[in-house]
């Protein structure tokens, strides 16, 4: 089994990826193969909506997607991870999810396990609508959607400024990994 953790974020070792290392140490630990992909240093074009994708099932973009189409595809666990941004998600993160298209039509998301995380810059800070987004992306895609496990238990992992010094954040990041196993082993039987 594998998970990859995705980093939308524009900032390189920033708040969102502390957290999502957290999460992907965590799974690790269950035995299960994780990697982390940061977005920050890819090139992704905007989808153009030109319908390419649901002739051919892939995007006729000749980018960094195309191998980070293929990572997601055969990945059996995803977590998505965006700071928030006027209370949703970046532009990078979604123009990732966007590009993302082409997977649907073959219903590669079928039996993928995926968690959300956000980081905002105050506790409420709009990581829950942002989490919801990415959210209503799995469920568009087909997908197994994990919030965070008890003693929590809510949308997923949420991080707040410094994540460093974040103990709520770095609390639900270790839940939504125990979440993500527990359901990972039981769909594959382990």
């Amino acid at each position: 089994m594998k998970v990859v953790g995705i980093v939308g974020s524009p900032r390189s070792n920033g708040n969102t990826e502390y957290l999502v290392r957290n999460t992907l140490d965590e799974i690790s630990k269950n035995g299960i193969e994780v990697e982390l992909i940061t977005l920050c240093d890819k090139k992704i074009d905007y989808c153009t909506g030109c319908g390419y994708c649901k002739k051919n099932n892939k995007c006729h973009i000749d980018d960094d997607m195309v191998l980070l189409t293929s990572k997601v595809k055969e990945a059996d666990g995803i977590i998505m991870s965006s700071p928030v941004y006027f209370g949703d998600m970046t532009g990078l993160a979604k123009s990732f999810i966007d590009r993302l298209r082409p997977l649907r039509n073959i219903h590669a998301f079928k039996y993928k396990v995926c968690g959300a995380l956000s980081c905002g810059g105050f506790r409420n800070g709009g990581q829950e609508s942002t989490i919801a987004s990415i959210h209503d992306f799995f469920l568009i895609q087909g997908a197994i959607i994990v919030g965070d496990d008890r003693p929590t238990a809510h949308y997923g992992c949420t991080g707040v400024g410094d994540t460093k010094k974040d103990t709520v954040g770095y609390d639900t990041s270790i839940y939504l990994a125990h979440r993500m196993c527990d359901v990972l082993k039981k769909i594959n039987n382990k």
